[in-house]
């Protein structure tokens, strides 16, 4: 039997999150409330979700 190929994730760099403005980096995505800093929120059509805890706002 031949085995079946997996399928690779590439993860999102953390630099592509910041954007630099003067000396100083700012943050592109919003932080999740319950996480703390450091743990963004992915960015969907309607909604906007942490995939660390789960925790899920959607758009009006």
């Amino acid at each position: 039997m031949a085995a079946k190929k997996q399928q690779t994730k590439s993860a999102v760099k953390r630099s592509s999150m910041y954007k630099v403005e003067g000396d100083k980096a700012v943050a592109q995505r919003r932080n999740c409330p319950r996480c703390g800093p450091g743990v963004f929120m992915a960015q969907h059509s309607d909604r906007v979700a942490c995939g660390k805890c789960g925790y899920t706002e959607f758009n009006k």
